[in-house]
Protein backbone atom coordinates (compact mmCIF):
# COMPACT_ATOMS: atom_id res chain seq x y z
CA UNK A 1 0.00 0.00 0.00
CA UNK A 2 1.50 3.30 -1.06
CA UNK A 3 1.39 6.32 1.18
CA UNK A 4 -0.14 9.00 -0.98
CA UNK A 5 -2.72 11.57 -0.11
CA UNK A 6 -6.33 11.28 -1.21
CA UNK A 7 -7.20 12.68 -4.62
CA UNK A 8 -9.05 15.39 -2.65
CA UNK A 9 -5.69 16.93 -1.65
CA UNK A 10 -3.68 16.09 -4.76
CA UNK A 11 -6.01 18.02 -7.08
CA UNK A 12 -5.39 21.30 -5.23
CA UNK A 13 -1.97 21.02 -3.54
CA UNK A 14 -1.74 24.79 -2.90
CA UNK A 15 -5.08 24.83 -1.04
CA UNK A 16 -4.18 24.92 2.67
CA UNK A 17 -7.83 25.16 3.82
CA UNK A 18 -8.77 21.79 2.32
CA UNK A 19 -5.43 20.18 3.25
CA UNK A 20 -5.74 21.22 6.89
CA UNK A 21 -9.37 20.06 7.02
CA UNK A 22 -8.42 16.75 5.37
CA UNK A 23 -5.50 16.14 7.75
CA UNK A 24 -7.15 17.18 11.03
CA UNK A 25 -10.94 16.94 10.79
CA UNK A 26 -12.33 15.00 7.82
CA UNK A 27 -13.46 11.55 8.91
CA UNK A 28 -12.34 12.05 12.50
CA UNK A 29 -14.97 10.87 15.00
CA UNK A 30 -16.65 13.65 17.00
CA UNK A 31 -18.03 13.21 20.52
CA UNK A 32 -19.32 16.70 21.21
CA UNK A 33 -22.92 17.48 20.17
CA UNK A 34 -22.07 21.10 19.33
CA UNK A 35 -19.30 19.94 16.99
CA UNK A 36 -21.62 17.39 15.37
CA UNK A 37 -24.29 20.06 14.94
CA UNK A 38 -21.72 22.48 13.53
CA UNK A 39 -20.67 19.91 10.94
CA UNK A 40 -24.31 19.30 9.99
CA UNK A 41 -24.95 23.04 9.59
CA UNK A 42 -21.80 23.49 7.52
CA UNK A 43 -22.70 20.54 5.27
CA UNK A 44 -26.19 21.97 4.76
CA UNK A 45 -24.70 25.34 3.88
CA UNK A 46 -22.31 23.74 1.41
CA UNK A 47 -25.21 22.52 -0.76
CA UNK A 48 -24.76 24.09 -4.18
CA UNK A 49 -21.43 25.65 -3.24
CA UNK A 50 -17.81 24.55 -3.02
CA UNK A 51 -16.50 23.19 0.28
CA UNK A 52 -13.64 25.71 0.20
CA UNK A 53 -16.24 28.50 0.43
CA UNK A 54 -17.55 26.95 3.64
CA UNK A 55 -14.08 26.35 5.09
CA UNK A 56 -13.13 29.98 4.50
CA UNK A 57 -16.30 31.13 6.28
CA UNK A 58 -16.18 28.55 9.11
CA UNK A 59 -15.01 31.02 11.77
CA UNK A 60 -17.76 33.45 10.72
CA UNK A 61 -20.36 30.69 11.01
CA UNK A 62 -19.07 29.82 14.48
CA UNK A 63 -19.49 33.44 15.62
CA UNK A 64 -22.81 34.04 13.87
CA UNK A 65 -24.33 30.85 15.30
CA UNK A 66 -23.18 31.44 18.89
CA UNK A 67 -20.55 28.71 18.88
CA UNK A 68 -23.17 26.22 17.67
CA UNK A 69 -24.76 25.99 21.11
CA UNK A 70 -27.79 23.89 20.23
CA UNK A 71 -29.99 25.11 23.08
CA UNK A 72 -29.39 28.74 22.15
CA UNK A 73 -29.96 28.27 18.41
CA UNK A 74 -33.17 26.31 19.07
CA UNK A 75 -34.55 29.50 20.68
CA UNK A 76 -33.61 31.83 17.81
CA UNK A 77 -36.33 34.31 16.92
CA UNK A 78 -37.22 36.27 13.80
CA UNK A 79 -34.73 38.89 14.98
CA UNK A 80 -31.97 36.24 14.91
CA UNK A 81 -33.06 35.10 11.45
CA UNK A 82 -32.87 38.70 10.21
CA UNK A 83 -29.41 39.11 11.79
CA UNK A 84 -28.16 35.97 10.04
CA UNK A 85 -29.67 37.00 6.70
CA UNK A 86 -27.79 40.29 6.97
CA UNK A 87 -24.44 38.67 7.90
CA UNK A 88 -22.17 38.73 4.82
CA UNK A 89 -19.69 36.47 6.62
CA UNK A 90 -21.94 33.41 6.24
CA UNK A 91 -24.21 31.95 3.57
CA UNK A 92 -27.29 34.16 3.59
CA UNK A 93 -29.93 31.69 2.52
CA UNK A 94 -33.27 31.73 4.29
CA UNK A 95 -33.84 27.97 3.88
CA UNK A 96 -30.40 27.08 5.22
CA UNK A 97 -30.71 29.46 8.18
CA UNK A 98 -34.14 28.05 8.96
CA UNK A 99 -32.73 24.52 8.73
CA UNK A 100 -30.13 25.33 11.40
CA UNK A 101 -32.83 26.55 13.78
CA UNK A 102 -35.32 23.76 13.12
CA UNK A 103 -32.62 21.10 13.27
CA UNK A 104 -31.38 22.48 16.60
CA UNK A 105 -34.93 22.10 17.92
CA UNK A 106 -35.08 18.54 16.61
CA UNK A 107 -31.74 17.70 18.21
CA UNK A 108 -33.12 18.88 21.56
CA UNK A 109 -35.96 16.38 21.10
CA UNK A 110 -33.44 13.62 20.32
CA UNK A 111 -31.40 14.57 23.40
CA UNK A 112 -34.45 14.00 25.60
CA UNK A 113 -34.82 10.46 24.26
CA UNK A 114 -31.20 9.44 23.57
CA UNK A 115 -29.22 11.70 25.92
CA UNK A 116 -27.38 13.41 23.07
CA UNK A 117 -27.24 13.87 19.31
CA UNK A 118 -24.25 11.52 19.36
CA UNK A 119 -26.32 9.01 21.35
CA UNK A 120 -28.95 9.05 18.60
CA UNK A 121 -26.30 8.59 15.91
CA UNK A 122 -24.64 5.77 17.86
CA UNK A 123 -27.97 4.03 18.52
CA UNK A 124 -28.70 3.95 14.79
CA UNK A 125 -25.21 2.87 13.66
CA UNK A 126 -24.54 0.97 11.47
CA UNK A 127 -26.93 1.80 8.66
CA UNK A 128 -26.39 1.95 4.94
CA UNK A 129 -26.16 5.35 3.25
CA UNK A 130 -29.72 4.90 1.97
CA UNK A 131 -31.06 3.99 5.43
CA UNK A 132 -29.26 6.95 7.01
CA UNK A 133 -30.68 9.30 4.36
CA UNK A 134 -34.24 8.07 5.02
CA UNK A 135 -33.74 8.50 8.77
CA UNK A 136 -32.28 12.01 8.40
CA UNK A 137 -35.05 13.10 6.03
CA UNK A 138 -37.60 11.83 8.56
CA UNK A 139 -35.86 13.57 11.46
CA UNK A 140 -34.37 16.78 10.06
CA UNK A 141 -34.94 19.39 7.35
CA UNK A 142 -32.70 20.20 4.36
CA UNK A 143 -30.92 16.85 4.55
CA UNK A 144 -30.70 15.21 1.14
CA UNK A 145 -28.52 12.26 0.24
CA UNK A 146 -25.32 14.17 -0.48
CA UNK A 147 -25.56 16.26 2.71
CA UNK A 148 -26.23 13.16 4.82
CA UNK A 149 -23.43 11.22 3.12
CA UNK A 150 -20.86 13.98 3.64
CA UNK A 151 -21.96 14.63 7.21
CA UNK A 152 -21.65 10.94 8.11
CA UNK A 153 -18.34 10.42 6.29
CA UNK A 154 -16.87 13.58 7.78
CA UNK A 155 -17.78 12.44 11.29
CA UNK A 156 -16.70 8.81 10.91
CA UNK A 157 -20.13 7.15 10.71
CA UNK A 158 -19.70 6.12 7.07
CA UNK A 159 -16.52 4.83 5.49
CA UNK A 160 -14.89 6.54 2.56
CA UNK A 161 -13.44 9.75 3.98
CA UNK A 162 -9.88 8.67 3.10
CA UNK A 163 -8.34 6.31 0.59
CA UNK A 164 -6.58 3.31 2.15
CA UNK A 165 -3.13 4.56 1.09
CA UNK A 166 -3.62 8.03 2.55
CA UNK A 167 -1.43 8.72 5.62
CA UNK A 168 -4.51 10.06 7.46
CA UNK A 169 -6.52 6.85 6.84
CA UNK A 170 -4.85 4.82 9.60
CA UNK A 171 -4.94 7.71 12.06
CA UNK A 172 -8.70 8.12 11.57
CA UNK A 173 -9.27 4.36 11.74
CA UNK A 174 -7.36 4.13 15.03
CA UNK A 175 -9.58 6.79 16.61
CA UNK A 176 -12.86 5.07 15.77
CA UNK A 177 -14.26 2.80 18.49
CA UNK A 178 -14.33 -0.89 17.52
CA UNK A 179 -18.14 -0.93 17.27
CA UNK A 180 -17.99 1.88 14.64
CA UNK A 181 -15.67 -0.10 12.37
CA UNK A 182 -18.49 -2.37 11.22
Amino acid sequence: MSSTYCEYCLVHPEDTFNKTYHDTRYGFPLDDDSELFERLVLEINQAGLSWITILKKADNFHKAYDGFKIEKIAKYTEKDRARLLADAGIIRNRLKINAAIVNAQRILELKREYGSFKGWLDKNHPLSKEEWTKLFKKTFVFTGGEIVNEFLMSTGYLKGAHEAGCPVYRKVASLRPAWMRK
